[in-house]
């Protein structure tokens, strides 16, 4: 799988490469579904969430330029699968914040970081990942792998400086990826490639 991705130019930074050697794909999904693994497409992991493709997930960290030591916040955990690969890329001394507001997948994501080795960099929490995680702000990535229609102020606010958050904001029909950078407490926004990703849900289950 990351030789094909190699191949066609997705991967092209020698750290996510390494990253995504050392997770298992498989490992984040259910045993029956082990030989689709690598195949690189979203998959159904349940609760009408899916497991982001594999160019997907190396495009976002590759664009997040995550190095060790960071502090990363995740919106959307699902399985998983995302979280293990940043935590590869910010280990030593990193950490990874996971907030899943579905409690049955924040359980499964767990035991897929324990068995796959990242339990030690990855918290996951059960929330309402568009109001951020105020009590461990600032950081220095947020990674949100879910669609707004525009992107929620908490998580802007809880940007370090010199930070960067990437998001999909669209609708279910339409969705840009966004790249917004704070410099100097101004915040600058940038459109990079079309999307498509499930909707970012609120604590009272109504779309952000």
């Amino acid at each position: 799988m990351v030789g094909r991705l190699g191949s066609a130019g997705v991967i092209c930074d020698a750290k996510v490469r390494r990253a995504m050697l050392a997770v298992e794909r498989h490992l984040f999904l259910p045993d029956s579904m082990r030989e689709v693994a690598y195949i690189d497409r979203p998959l159904d992991i349940g609760h009408g969430q899916t497991i982001s493709a594999p160019h997907m997930v190396a495009i976002m960290a590759s664009m997040l330029d995550l190095s060790p030591g960071m502090r990363v916040l995740e919106v959307g955990g699902g399985s998983g699968y995302h979280a293990a690969v940043m935590a590869e890329l910010v280990r030593p001394g990193g950490k990874v914040f996971s907030i899943e507001r579905i409690e049955g997948l924040a359980r499964t994501a767990k035991a897929n970081l324990a068995r796959s080795g990242h339990d030690d960099v990855v918290q996951v929490l059960i929330g309402d990942g568009s109001k951020g995680l105020p009590e461990e702000a600032p950081f220095d990535r947020i990674s949100v792998a879910a669609a707004a229609p525009d992107v929620p102020e908490p998580l802007i606010e809880q940007l370090a400086d010199g930070g960067m958050l990437l998001i999909p904001v669209g609708g279910a029909l339409s969705q840009e990826l966004m790249m917004i950078r704070k410099v100097g407490g101004k915040i600058i926004k940038k459109k990079v490639c079309g999307v498509m990703f499930v909707p970012l849900v609120g604590e009272h289950g109504h779309n952000v």
